[in-house]
């Protein structure tokens, strides 16, 4: 067992909740585990079992607001590091980024073991260098897990390989009244991976119409968001901490949201997803895991595979022509998965895809 572990992920909180369980697989290898995460990650990383202490910075590469690279920036970083002595760090990356900007400033501060998977040749930045076939579509948390196996960890036994998230969770039944609820989550941080906000309306509504109780969530910055789409059902746009939210997706019998990161939040506390996915990045290795889930969207539209964040394609075709019946008929095939079935990790999602 070594001392302290550096594990990297410095995305999204969707991003940081995939990569749980090869968090989980170094901790059982560590008597320390920190994790350097982004601001849009933070709040997740601190929910992640395994994880002692969280550092944050953002990594101009990778963070949207197109952070200055300086001088400043970097020695920041590095005088982070350098307190933390990691004896390794493990750098965490989907399959469209490049591990080794991080590699770089892990170096000048003085890491002396640093693991990550990289196509590029990556010169002395890296001693473990995971080279994976990025032709096949893995799912991002058995990516991630395969690179921490390569850097010598594995999870420990008994453990499912599962999104998880460290309890208990606050008590939120002020917020939603009793479990047994359908969670609408409308936001997404990426305008290409939304559904319309009349779609989402017209969801809640038929939601309604069929005997659910429907509780709208969403960030601060989504509560014209969830108040324009709610209606009569409970709208908490805002009102909920990130742990709050797991706690009040952990009630709910099933969540429907698009591919952002409440649908991994979801996934993490168990919670059945049908997730209104743009083809942008693939739904194999991004779609809601370890859970029964039923994907929404045409996945062969012509925007698939662009990873763009604004929609290429006038009308947004590969989820406009979904519709509120479609989603209570997804709603109810959960229903029937989650009695009838134990899933098995990478399975649901292939079963849902429509």
């Amino acid at each position: 067992m070594i001392g302290t572990a550096l594990v990297v992920r410095p995305d999204n909180a969707g991003d940081v909740l995939l990569a749980g369980p090869a968090v989980r697989a170094v901790a059982a290898g560590a008597r320390e585990v920190v994790m350097l995460a982004g601001p849009y990650g933070r709040a997740a990383a601190e929910l992640l079992p395994g994880v002692d202490r969280v550092l944050e910075w953002r990594a101009p590469w990778i963070d949207p607001d197109r952070v200055p690279m300086t001088s400043e920036h970097a020695a920041r970083l590095v005088e982070q590091i350098r307190a933390v002595g990691p004896d390794v760090a493990v750098i965490f990356t989907s399959f469209h980024q490049s591990a080794l900007p991080t590699a770089l400033l892990l170096r000048l501060a003085g890491v002396p073991r640093i693991a990550a998977i990289s196509e590029d040749y990556p010169g002395s930045l890296l001693d473990v260098r995971h080279v994976v076939d990025e032709g096949v579509d893995v799912p991002e948390p058995e990516r991630m897990l395969g690179l921490a196996r390569a850097a010598g960890f594995d999870l420990p036994p008994g453990d499912d390989g599962r999104l998880a998230v460290r309890g208990p969770l606050p008590d939120v039944e002020h917020l939603t009244g009793p479990p047994g609820y359908v969670v609408v989550h409308p936001g997404t941080t990426a305008p290409a991976r939304a559904w319309p906000a009349e779609r989402w309306a017209e969801a809640v509504e038929a939601l309604l119409a069929a005997g659910e109780r429907v509780v709208v969530t969403g960030s601060p910055g989504e509560r014209a968001l969830t108040a324009l789409v709610s209606g009569p059902a409970l709208d908490l746009g805002g009102a909920t901490t990130f742990a709050e939210l797991a706690a009040v997706l952990a009630g709910a019998s099933a969540v429907v949201a698009a591919n952002t990161g409440p649908a991994h939040l979801a996934a993490a506390v168990g919670t059945p997803v049908v997730s209104l996915f743009a083809p942008v990045v693939p739904a194999a290795r991004w779609a809601p895991y370890g859970v029964p889930a039923v994907v929404l969207g045409d996945q062969d539209a012509p925007c698939h595979g662009s990873r763009a964040r604004i929609c290429p394609v006038p009308g947004h075709p590969c989820l406009t022509a979904v519709g509120g019946e479609q989603v209570v008929d997804a709603v109810r095939r959960l229903a029937t998965l989650t009695r009838t079935a134990e899933v098995t990790l990478g399975e649901a999602v292939k079963e849902g895809v429509s």
